[in-house]
């Protein structure tokens, strides 16, 4: 098995189940996980010091740590069923970066303090409109037969 190709994991209780996190999904995770503990930390300290000045962008950070964890659960997780509700939360993700990203460059009056998915994810290194696209890419190539 190359490392590109996810591994099965198989035990006596349940059958075997895709690992998604072989090869580039183990990054795939770290940056996932990096994410997570950015945007929850970021959202609950702006939500707890100045929720009334910024309601929209705080919240909109803390919905996207919740994505990112959940994806980042699923990726562990492994198997075709999580490997679905992946895709579909990575897709949701890149509508979010896309939708956020164009929002905050149209109506910039909207958004007085950033999101983690502002300006298409500028102030992360552009790493929240690169990382679903990856994570599309992984999970299309780490699909089971």
């Amino acid at each position: 098995m190359t490392s590109g190709e996810a591994d099965v994991v198989a035990t006596e209780d349940r059958p075997a189940r895709t690992r998604l996190i072989g090869g580039p999904g183990i990054l795939l995770v770290w940056l996932y996980g990096v994410m997570v503990v950015g945007a929850v930390s970021r959202s609950a300290f702006q939500i707890a010091t100045e929720f009334d000045r910024a309601p929209l962008p705080y919240t909109l950070s803390a919905f996207a740590g919740v994505v990112y964890g959940f994806i980042t659960y699923t990726l562990v997780r492994g198997g075709e069923t999580a490997r679905r509700a992946a895709v579909v939360c990575c897709a949701a993700e890149l509508v979010g970066v896309l939708a956020v990203g164009t929002w905050t460059l149209v109506e910039p009056s909207a958004f007085p303090d950033a999101t983690v998915w502002s300006d298409f994810g500028m102030g992360y290194l552009f790493i929240p409109v690169l990382l679903p696209l990856s994570a599309l890419y992984w999970l299309r190539r780490a699909r089971t037969a």
